[in-house]
């Protein structure tokens, strides 16, 4: 587990597509998660190969909680619980974060397992409630994306 650089950008790119039903994002976002956001990302490789990504950012008016945006762990390395491995390494990197944030559509099974069970393991409770709507923010073409919040343990979290 590290920081992302530059370089891990396409194969991140790769990841991302090949995690359906993430949202694939341009070649040029993730190129700019891994420079300018890196601090904010993890990557896990095995043997030189990116099999898993977490990315996420600091929300700028709230500092205090943390927005995590994708979560993609390759075929060959899941059931492994390396997401929760990966939140939990990210979140122990950075200082004052009382708080996660996310979005998950309400189809995407593994996404709300992982949370819910991040959850359990903080001793916190994980609220939601829709956030962009299905019609009114995306005129139809993707699902809501609903908006979760999980406070973190008082003591921070353990990597």
């Amino acid at each position: 587990m590290r920081h992302p650089v530059l370089e891990d950008g396409t194969a991140v790119f790769g990841l991302v597509d090949a995690c359906k039903p993430l949202d694939l994002n341009s070649r040029y976002l993730y190129l700019l998660q891994c420079s300018h956001f890196a601090p904010t990302c993890v990557v896990a490789s095995l043997q030189g190969e990116v099999v898993a990504w977490v990315s996420g950012y600091i929300l700028p008016h709230h500092p205090d909680t943390f927005f995590i945006w994708q979560v993609a762990v390759g075929e060959k390395v899941r059931g492994q619980a390396l997401g929760k491995r990966l939140i939990n390494w990210l979140l122990a990197q950075q200082r004052g974060i009382h708080k996660i944030h996310t979005s998950i559509t309400p189809n995407n099974v593994a996404s709300w397992a992982l949370f819910r069970s991040l959850a359990r393991d903080w001793g916190s409770d994980l609220s939601s409630r829709d956030w962009f709507e299905h019609q009114s923010h995306f005129s139809g073409r993707h699902s809501t994306e609903v908006l979760v919040e999980i406070a973190l343990p008082t003591q921070g979290v353990k990597q």
